[in-house]
């Protein structure tokens, strides 16, 4: 289905073109792109308000400086789609997050324009610090490097380090503070109650414009006239607010807010900023989901809708003729309620991810038990860790690949300590169309090999309550459960709580040609190419070993003893994962087998369907049924 671009984003195909607009046509080239926006994710999906809340922003930064040679920084990415519409794939943007196109997020092998690969969230300040002093060190004086931050990215410590660098550097950069109160969810804090004051001051409102006029005019006259006119400035804000300004504290020039839905003032004002050196911060006032009424309305539920109608609003959801099976994350959720309700100590953590968790299920039955912490995994992780020493059971729930920038917390914090500590990782394995980034491609490897650590992922969700259930009842040093995103396989889900002898797999299908081990909910597939194998003439057994660590020890010695040919199959890296500690166990007592391990390869593996990336790494169903052929021919010969 062709995307009609509109008469004045119809010229535009690279911000080169952009340029060459009348700025006094920029407000209707800002309509086609919001447009075109509504028009392609409606019908293809994809993230949705956060693009739509800086069209202006992103027209007017195009506008003014000279991308790609001046460059800007994207935070998280998720607010980039008119960004990548305005560089050179407004045709292509129809395959945004679909395996084989583009990708949802900014990506540098893909477009020169995309400065720096993003995908988790508070890095852009750094990344365009290090770009402007390279730059200053190259002698390229009139480059201008720029981040686009969101005040809920703001929330995240390196953003606070990037500043406090950035104020004691003479970097010539801005930091654009897109400002809209929220993240996926709405912002928590101090810093949104802060931004919130800066923007609802009316007297500091009334007076900013004046202060902005005079600065502009004083420029005129030279840099003595500029730091006078600077220090002047800076006086009448903090006398203005209730307190010094925080940015300017850190010694960057703060100039704002400003109207970021206004692309004029946006022209005018980017315009002055790029006159004056230094590290410089511009906020925004936005509203995400800008332009289209309901995004406006319900921002969480239109930060990515999936497909919908754009008339009426009605999100497209799939109906089935029978009850289907929930969501890990939804049955976690609920699984955590019931367990609070059993056990008083029960707290839950998640750095500004309930409703991608299910942790605001527990927020609204339990307020004062669960708490979001803001984009922020490592505090998140040393909270929990607190609360922890103090008695509490703590269920700290983070994505897996979000875990990786709280390693450090996980082993020293927790781990070294050995505090009762249980990770609940989400989004274990392969993200689905938020690509690389977002994989929880390594916990397995990065987890099993820290002392004090258990390491579980559930076949399914009766599996999953089994060992939350556990978990809580063990409450002895640290305990990882992973698993996937979507759906499971069980309709039927509130089953009665079940201890677990930690360590201990079983077996889930008979057999007696060879064996497949698997762990988490990848088993299912694996039972699925058995029932394949059995119409070839090759009997498989399946077993789910349920905890890469500890190992079953008992079980797989049998399976050695049994087999002489084993795959090993897991959603996560090869390297060092599951399949590597099976093979450690198997050298270091003397089992020999013919084993093949099957996971995610060592390489950078991009965005698609689930399904489609399992088949891409050779671990769907077809996949095991076709390593499990090659492995019969090899013994035949």
């Amino acid at each position: 289905m062709k995307i009609n671009p509109g008469k004045h984003l119809e010229a535009i195909q690279f911000p080169s073109d952009l340029r060459k607009t009348d700025e006094a046509e920029l407000h209707l080239v800002c309509e086609d792109l919001r447009q075109y926006i509504v028009d392609t994710v409606s019908v293809y999906g994809g993230h949705f308000g956060a693009s739509l809340g800086v069209v202006e922003l992103t027209v007017a930064l195009h506008y003014v400086f000279d991308t790609p040679k001046d460059q800007v920084v994207f935070d998280v990415g998720h607010q980039a789609y008119g960004h990548k519409i305005l560089t050179g794939r407004r045709d292509v943007f129809h395959t945004n997050r679909v395996f084989g196109g583009i990708s949802g997020f900014p990506k540098r092998k893909e477009s020169e324009y995309d400065a720096f690969g993003v995908g988790h969230s508070s890095t852009s300040i750094s990344a365009a610090l290090g770009m402007a002093v390279a730059a200053g060190l190259n002698g390229e004086k009139d480059k201008q490097v720029v981040a686009v931050i969101g005040d809920g990215a703001m929330t995240g410590g390196m953003a606070f380090e990037a500043m406090n660098h950035a104020g004691d550097s003479a970097a010539n950069m801005i930091i654009v503070l897109n400002d809209n109160c929220m993240s996926i969810d709405p912002n928590v804090g101090a810093l949104k109650d802060y931004l919130t004051d800066i923007t609802t001051s009316h007297t500091y409102n009334k007076v900013k414009d004046e202060i902005w006029n005079v600065l502009g005019k004083l420029s005129r006259f030279g840099v003595n006239a500029q730091e006078i006119a600077s220090k002047i400035e800076g006086g009448l804000k903090a006398s203005l607010l209730k307190h010094s300004n925080l940015f300017e504290s850190l010694n960057l020039r703060y100039f704002g807010p400003v109207d970021g839905h206004d692309v004029h003032h946006l022209v005018k004002v980017l315009n002055d900023l790029r006159q004056i050196p230094g590290p410089k911060i511009l906020h925004c006032v936005t509203t995400k989901g800008k332009g289209y009424p309901l995004a406006e309305k319900d921002q969480t539920l239109w930060h990515a809708p999936g497909k919908f109608d754009k008339i009426t609003g009605v999100i497209h959801k799939k109906t089935f003729d029978k009850p289907q099976a929930p969501k890990y994350q939804d049955v976690f959720g609920h699984t955590l309620v019931e367990l609070a309700e059993m056990n008083p100590n029960i707290v839950g953590v998640t750095p500004a991810m309930p409703s991608g968790c299910s942790m605001n299920i527990m927020m609204k039955a339990m307020p004062d038990r669960a708490f979001d912490v803001g984009i922020a995994e490592q505090h998140a992780v040393t909270f929990s860790a607190g609360m922890a020493t103090q008695g509490k059971t703590v269920f700290c729930n983070i994505y897996s690949t979000f875990m990786q920038r709280a390693y450090d917390q996980v082993i020293h914090d927790v781990c070294l300590q050995n505090l009762p500590l249980i990770f609940c990782l989400d989004r274990a394995g392969f993200a689905g169309a938020d690509g690389p980034t977002h994989h929880g491609a390594y916990d397995i490897a990065y987890m099993r090999c820290i002392p004090n650590m258990v390491v579980a992922a559930p076949m399914n969700e009766q599996e999953l309550r089994n060992m939350m259930y556990t978990a809580q009842l063990e409450n002895k040093g640290a305990f990882t459960i992973r698993y996937p995103r979507g759906e499971g396989v069980m309709p039927e889900w509130r089953t009665p709580f079940e201890r677990i002898q930690i360590g201990k797999g079983r077996k889930v299908r008979e057999g007696k040609d060879l064996a497949i081990i698997s762990i988490g909910h990848i088993g299912n597939i694996a039972l699925e190419a058995a029932e394949i194998l059995e119409k070839e003439g090759i009997s498989a057994a399946v077993y789910d070993a349920r905890f890469a660590k500890p190992l079953d020890e008992n079980m797989l010695r049998e399976i050695f003893q049994q087999f002489d040919r084993i795959i090993t199959v897991e959603d996560g890296c090869v390297m060092g994962g599951f399949g590597s500690a099976v093979l450690e166990f198997a050298a270091e007592n003397d089992l020999h087998a013919k084993v093949r391990r099957l996971g995610i390869p060592d390489e950078v593996i991009e965005h698609g369907e689930q399904s489609e990336l399992y088949r891409e790494c050779g671990f769907d169903a077809a996949g095991i049924v076709k390593t499990a052929l090659e492995m019969a021919e090899i013994v035949r010969l």
